[in-house]
């Protein structure tokens, strides 16, 4: 039995089947990157655009430089810093206690504050 899908083996989008009808592929040249593993990346990139100084290597994430020789070193990674951590590179001890009291008093002053204490 036939099915009555017309379109089978083809994916919406496709466009034309033949190749001379997309137009000419774009200059490509690939440029190779090592890693300090001794690693090749071989990443192809437009002809016209110089690529970049560093390219991250696929297979340990390293970072690989043009120079087979002189490979660019692992940067070091940074820190995990909290809210708190950053407002306190920001602020000094005795800016952040006057805007601490600030804050309160103002609350305080509020007509819907809770007077508890």
């Amino acid at each position: 039995m036939v099915s009555g899908n017309s379109i089978r083996g083809s994916r919406v989008g496709a466009g034309p089947v033949g190749e001379s009808e997309r137009g000419e592929p774009a200059a490509r040249r690939r440029v190779s990157f090592w890693c300090r593993n001794g690693h090749e990346t071989r990443p192809s990139f437009a002809a016209d655009v110089p690529p970049p100084e560093v390219w991250e290597c696929p297979r340990c994430g390293l970072p690989a430089g043009p120079d087979r020789a002189a490979p660019p070193s692992p940067s070091q990674p940074q820190v995990y810093k909290s809210h708190l951590a950053y407002a306190r590179e920001r602020r000094s001890r005795e800016e952040s206690e006057a805007i601490l009291a600030e804050a309160l008093e103002r609350l305080r002053s509020a007509p819907f504050y809770p007077r508890i204490f």
